[in-house]
């Protein structure tokens, strides 16, 4: 299996037979196998029926159902660790980041790069619409700028694109050590490969905020908050 995408999902059931539909799309005219893993977050809604609904069309879907919410960051680790991919992918279910943009990853893996992350914050990259100024200066910025002073990744300024792929030795790697299960955990999965000594690269995407997807202020405090516990486990070699 050459690549698997993992989709993170609570309560999406309005919105991910679009991202579904639109991924198994472009994958099905690429030249590689692959598969589409849904991991439910013991959604509330219908989300669950509208996938097992879709994999009577899409052939390469499948979905792990959690009776019980964990977090993103509990389900994308028990997605990355079960898909069979030699490079795993974890990609938002309201597809603010189309799957053609794993085109720009396929280079860097080529040339030694382990983990290549997708940004909305270096050269080339697309915002549609460009976020609010409150949006992107307090809650982007500065918390680009906490996030780099408690736990470092300095070479890194978007850690929390929701487009991430790693290589199936980085993943079977990394995601073991990880304990943050909320929002914070895309900056401990970076923080985690780089003590490991795999190599991070970060490529410019095309982003779309579509209507729905946002991240609260009270979401903002509470991964400051598990910023520090990142700090805290690293001081106390949890991650080595």
């Amino acid at each position: 299996m050459h690549l698997s995408i993992i989709l993170p999902a609570y309560n999406e059931s309005k919105r991910i037979t679009r991202t579904l539909e639109d991924v198994d799309r472009y994958l099905s005219g690429q030249d590689y196998d692959y598969e589409i893993v849904v991991v439910n977050d013991g959604s509330k809604d219908e989300t669950v029926k509208v996938v097992k609904d879709s994999m009577t069309r899409i052939k390469n879907l499948r979905i792990i159902d959690n009776q019980k919410n964990k977090g993103k960051g509990g389900v994308v680790k028990q997605g990355m660790l079960e898909a069979k991919g030699d490079y795993r992918l974890f990609a938002d279910a309201d597809n603010s980041t189309g799957i053609d943009q794993i085109e720009k990853m396929w280079p860097e893996f080529e040339k030694g790069f382990d983990v290549v992350i997708g940004s909305r914050d270096i050269a080339g990259a697309v915002l549609d619409p460009p976020q609010p100024w409150l949006r992107q200066v307090v809650l982007g910025e500065g918390f680009k700028l906490f996030r780099k002073l408690v736990i470092g990744l300095w070479d890194v300024q978007d850690s929390q694109c929701g487009f991430k792929c790693f290589s199936k030795k980085a993943a079977e790697s990394v995601f073991p050590k990880a304990r943050i299960d909320r929002f914070a955990f895309d900056p401990e999965v970076l923080v985690i490969a780089k003590k490991m000594g795999f190599k991070i690269k970060e490529v410019p995407v095309l982003w779309k905020n579509y209507a729905g997807s946002t991240v609260s202020t009270m979401n903002m405090v509470k991964m400051a908050l598990d910023i520090f516990k990142i700090k805290s486990n690293s001081i106390k070699g949890l991650y080595d």
